[in-house]
């Protein structure tokens, strides 16, 4: 198991889900976190954990705001060794026939111009220390057409290739750049659906490739079986040491879902 003494991780999407599964593993691995959101932060930390533990409660998709949090991180903790990008939304399923301006700019602007931002931000102290690692959240659906809407396809899409064009333009300079794909993961993530944006035929068209990668409860609803700590996981992996060959890697997490 990957100590984080002494390293300084940086989490967008800290209150929920992945960010908060991340948050905690890594705060029991000694890391100092600094963790970023726009909802609050309402979960109990021990002692040792809450010393250090730094929540900064923002909406990154504000002119500066990526660059404001990063200087706040660097006031309290004086660095960013990792930075790991698990802020995101979903899309209302639908197609490029159906899609709503207002939604597509949300979701890109979340999913995807957030994430590009961050990256420049933190960049400079990386490059400067010859050392750093990032990882990106994607999704199933940034290798596939088939399981999201096309908002949420494209975002994730789009974030593989600034993964990967990162990965390789600082692959001499000490900085690692991988991602990790989960898939359906129980998070609120669908409560950031705009329900005026919701697609009937989109979702009946994808859903069915949906449901052959979760459980189904007794009454027949679906049941996600990857939990948020399996992506947790493999992030903490990918942000470690033991990970400094990796660079460039696009990891599923999604019980073999990513074969179909």
């Amino acid at each position: 198991m990957s100590s984080f003494n002494q390293k300084v991780c940086f989490i967008t999407g800290c209150s929920s889900g992945i960010g908060l599964a991340t948050t905690q593993l890594l705060l029991n691995r000694t890391a100092k976190v600094f963790g970023v959101d726009f909802s609050e932060f309402k979960h109990e930390l021990t002692e040792s954990q809450s010393s250090s533990f730094k929540f900064h409660q923002a909406d990154l998709t504000k002119e500066n705001a990526c660059e404001d949090a990063v200087a706040a991180c660097q006031s309290a903790f004086g660095k960013v060794d990792v930075l790991i990008n698990c802020a995101g939304i979903i899309d209302g399923w639908g197609s490029a026939d159906t899609v709503k301006d207002n939604e597509l700019e949300r979701v890109m602007a979340i999913n995807l111009t957030v994430p590009i931002k961050m990256m420049r931000a933190v960049l400079p102290g990386m490059k400067e220390r010859k050392s750093g690692a990032i990882v990106n959240v994607g999704s199933k659906a940034a290798t596939s057409g088939a399981s999201s809407g096309i908002a949420y396809t494209a975002s994730k899409h789009g974030l593989i290739g600034a993964t990967k064009n990162v990965a390789w333009r600082f692959h001499n300079d000490g900085i690692r750049c991988n991602a990790v794909l989960p898939g359906g993961v129980s998070t609120n993530i669908h409560n950031s659906v705009q329900q005026d944006c919701f697609d009937p035929a989109g979702f009946n068209t994808f859903f069915p490739i949906v449901q052959l990668h979760v459980s189904k409860d007794a009454d027949g609803n679906p049941i996600p079986v990857v939990g948020s700590d399996h992506v947790a996981k493999t992030i903490a992996f990918l942000a470690s040491d033991e990970a400094n060959m990796v660079s460039g890697a696009m990891i599923p997490v999604d019980n073999a879902w990513s074969v179909i």
